[in-house]
């Protein structure tokens, strides 16, 4: 922590609970919003992401339980029969500490112009942090902005996102994420009305999108929606 000594003991503090992921929803929103304003309060949260990130690497891989797999599978993906390969059905990698260092990291590099006025956000990850995209969503407008920090569509393919509410039968897609760093989509009412408790996905998919109304190509991350602070 070579920073440490140019800033207050409050904000070296406030820095590391973040990276963990420990502070009260009360504080998150403001702390967020400092860090899109700071270079200084960046600059600390990644020192603390270097601090940490030997201790992540040195927690074994850990296999999930029957039991929660099946669990998280019947919420994001329905019936058995539609089943998506996901990056992490083999193993869960790291722990807590590896999961707030993805949260933060997924702050680094702020939206040019931050949503105050969301209702919801979401934090879609890919397991590898190959992709990596914050989603801020407006249930009065039903404006969902989504800031893609680190990740593309490869070559000839398109980044489509799906939005899973709880209980449905299966996936609806919201459209496809454009080549700038930032894609502003517009949500049906019967969707704004579904955000509670739902999840977003993005999945791999053909030039243009899915032909079928469902994913077909590999889901490559996934985040779920989450009141605003």
């Amino acid at each position: 922590m070579t920073a440490a000594t140019d800033h207050n003991d409050d904000d070296v503090a406030l820095a590391g609970e973040y990276v963990l992921g420990l502070l009260p929803a009360d504080d998150l929103r403001g702390f967020e919003l400092r860090l899109r304003d700071s270079s200084d309060m960046r600059r600390l949260v990644v020192e603390w992401d270097e601090y940490f990130i030997p201790l992540a690497a040195e927690i074994p891989e850990v296999a999930p339980p029957p039991a929660i797999q099946a669990r998280v599978e019947r919420r994001l993906f329905g019936a058995p029969r539609r089943r998506w390969p996901l990056p992490w059905q083999g193993t869960l990698a790291g722990g807590l500490i590896a999961a707030a260092l993805i949260v933060g990291l997924m702050f680094l590099t702020p939206p040019d112009q931050p949503d105050a006025l969301a209702t919801h956000t979401a934090q879609i990850a890919a397991e590898d942090r190959s992709l990596l995209i914050a989603a801020t969503l407006d249930d009065d407008t039903g404006e969902i902005r989504l800031h893609r920090t680190e990740g593309a569509a490869r070559a000839g393919r398109s980044l489509e996102l799906w939005l899973i509410p709880e209980g449905a039968d299966g996936p609806i897609s919201l459209g496809l994420l454009g080549d700038d760093e930032v894609t502003v989509l517009t949500l049906a009412p019967e969707q704004r009305a579904a955000l509670q408790g739902a999840v977003l996905a993005v999945s791999d998919e053909p030039e243009g999108g899915s032909p079928t109304g469902a994913p077909t190509g590999e889901v490559l991350a996934v985040g779920e929606i989450s009141p605003a602070a």
